[in-house]
């Protein structure tokens, strides 16, 4: 088989970067064992703000309108509903923080995400005495169901190696060979599994354990995404999604008890009806020193690239990150500097 890549990696990173290549018309196979969990467990949240200190996401405002645009297109590919957008309705602890939000509402970058407004609480179920804050442009992708239908679609295509990758039998000269495929070009999108990586895994990957709860509250009756200390999104069915926590010495795809127990006090805090765990799930979200992408081409092998380290806002910026990725391998046009991995020299 002669491509034009090869894709190691299926998820959010390797779907994305798939997606660039199919409307360019560029011929492609992924090879992936599916090991890395992170897309499949992960909230799916997208969201243009830190909600801790009112300020936007980092390029927010280049993310979000590639986001949407590119999960409405996969949508109407695949013939799947993934993209539920709905507002998240942000808890105020104090006066202060009412004061803060108004404050932030009138910066010209988060003017088109803030509503300059105080939203009262009607909920009896849900703890709010000073009220909401709304965030505009953010919802929930359903990234299990989106990575399951596109996999299924390649498969369908015989372009979807399922097999773990074997470095050793990666030749490289002015083509890349692997087993029985021939291509111009390889991009890694493994994931934490590029600590394994042999050509890419002395930058500065690491790992953050992220886990889920899935509750079931029939009395909470919430429609919007709920944010305090942890948010709660509405998935159907009277559940809700329960997240998220951080942990960073923790390799493993397990859930934990005291994750769990994190999760349930810090959501005792919120709401007060009766509500059941039903569902835990955990996976390894792979970060980066500082919170920016690691995009680029090896030094030695020019026809080697990469594409980690999304983070906990995968979601809302592996459109643009692959399309950047794309546009610099096909047209020429350089890769923003916060993200190339050349900003690490070593």
């Amino acid at each position: 088989m002669s491509v034009d890549y090869i894709i190691v990696g299926s998820g959010l990173a390797g779907l994305m970067l798939c997606e660039q290549l199919r409307t360019r018309g560029k011929s492609f196979v992924v090879v992936s064992n599916t090991s890395q969990q992170a897309s499949i467990v992960a909230s799916g949240l997208y969201n243009p703000v830190v909600l801790k200190r009112f300020n936007m996401a980092w390029e927010a405002d280049r993310h979000v309108p590639v986001a949407l645009s590119t999960y409405k297109k996969l949508e109407n590919y695949l013939g799947i509903n993934v993209d539920d957008q709905r507002p998240i309705y942000r808890i105020f602890n104090s006066i202060e923080e009412q004061n803060n939000w108004f404050l932030a509402a009138d910066k010209p970058k988060l003017q088109q995400f803030l509503v300059p407004k105080i939203i009262e609480n009607n909920n009896p179920n849900i703890q709010a005495p000073f009220g909401y804050g709304e965030v505009k442009f953010t919802g929930r992708v359903d990234t299990k169901l989106l990575l399951e239908a596109y996999r299924n679609d390649l498969k369908s295509k015989d372009l979807f190696l399922e097999e773990t990758f074997d470095y050793s039998a990666l030749e490289l000269n002015h083509e890349v060979n692997y087993k029985e495929i021939t291509a111009k070009k390889l991009i890694f999108a493994e994931g934490f599994g590029m600590k394994q990586n042999p050509f890419f895994n002395t930058l500065p990957l690491e790992g953050t354990k992220g886990e889920l709860l899935v509750i079931h509250a029939p009395d909470l009756k919430l429609d919007v995404i709920l944010k305090s200390s942890v948010f709660a999104i509405p998935i159907g069915d009277e559940q809700y999604l329960v997240g998220s926590t951080y942990a960073w010495n923790d390799y493993s795809n397990t859930p934990t008890e005291s994750a769990k127990n994190e999760l349930l006090e810090k959501l005792r805090k919120v709401i007060s009806c009766s509500f059941k765990a039903v569902h835990h799930r955990a996976g390894i979200r792979p970060t980066v020193t500082d919170r920016r992408p690691l995009v680029g081409q090896h030094k030695a092998h020019k026809n080697l690239y990469l594409m980690n380290g999304l983070g906990s806002r995968g979601v809302l910026i592996a459109p643009t990150v692959a399309k950047d990725l794309i546009t610099y391998i096909e047209d020429g046009v350089p890769l923003p500097k916060e993200i190339d991995i050349n900003r690490f020299k070593s």
